[in-house]
């Protein structure tokens, strides 16, 4: 049980499945079901304040060397035309509704660039990745459910 609860959290915090891979793992791997919403949810909501760390402090370091450099404009430019013009109108439930959506390419750590990018507040910004992450959790979450039962 410890060792699937690490890796449900270590996927829920990776940018590279956040929640969308943690729950589906931790409920096939046969860990109670609350507990699996539980530790992804968390896992995905520390991610937002990581970023903003490393998006304030190690970022500006690292834009020194070329290749970083050159990744992070090709990131700050997606992100700024896949969804920036509606995250810019609709501000806050903008926000929430792009980090909500359990699709690649969104989440907290789209939502923490763009609140990086777009200069929003962070306080606003956290409790709208919170609220996103929660939709986006519960619908993740209800799927594998429906799905291991046979419902969905």
């Amino acid at each position: 049980m410890v060792k699937e609860s690490i890796i449900t959290f270590l996927w829920s915090i990776s940018p590279l499945g956040e929640a969308k891979v943690g729950i589906p793992y931790g409920l096939l791997s046969g860990l109670n079901i609350y507990w699996v919403f539980l530790v992804a949810f968390v896992a995905n909501i520390l991610v937002f304040p990581i970023m903003m760390f490393f998006l304030d402090k190690i970022n500006i370091s690292l834009l020194r060397w070329n290749p970083y450099k050159k990744a992070a404009i090709w990131i700050a430019r997606r992100a700024k035309t896949g969804s920036g013009s509606k995250i810019q109108k609709y501000g806050f439930w903008g926000l929430i509704f792009f980090v909500m959506i359990p699709l690649p390419g969104t989440g907290v750590y789209a939502g923490s660039i763009a609140t990086y990018l777009f200069k929003i507040e962070r306080g606003k910004a956290f409790l709208a990745n919170v609220i996103g992450i929660f939709f986006s959790s519960l619908i993740v979450w209800l799927t594998t459910l429906l799905t291991t039962m046979g419902v969905a």
